[in-house]
């Protein structure tokens, strides 16, 4: 059972060991990620230089859900434009709130800038640090 929709900034504070990452360990093998954040995650090691066999060899062992960017959640993410303008979430932000809303559980995140949008997304937001 999905307990968190993980941000790409919890990923990677768990797989760079930076603070927070202890409370994405408590929860991981009960996450999941959206594919549009996954996708971010594999830029960010991507832009430090890592070859592609090497990111899915890290990235694969990671026990998380990975749901595909559909449809109903391109307009969910979509919508959501409109609440998290003045916040300045991205896309991949409102990608992970719409994911999170869909499976009715919280978003975990190291962004500060969502703890003022919780209660406009509909969407329960756990800081991590």
């Amino acid at each position: 059972m999905t307990r968190a929709v993980l941000d790409a900034s919890a990923l990677l504070a768990m797989l760079l060991a930076e603070p927070g990452e202890d409370q994405v360990r408590a929860v991981l093998p009960a996450c999941a990620i959206s594919t549009v954040n996954l996708s971010e995650v594999v830029g960010h090691f991507a832009r430090q230089g890592a070859k592609p066999a090497e990111i899915r060899g890290v990235l694969d062992r990671v026990p998380l859900e990975r749901v595909d960017f559909d449809e109903d959640l391109a307009y969910a993410a979509g919508l959501l434009i409109g609440t998290m303008r003045a916040a300045g979430l991205s896309f991949g932000d409102r990608a992970c709130l719409a994911l999170a809303r869909r499976l009715n559980v919280q978003a975990m995140t190291a962004d500060r800038a969502w703890a003022s949008i919780a209660a406009s997304a509909d969407v329960a937001v756990q800081l991590i640090r």
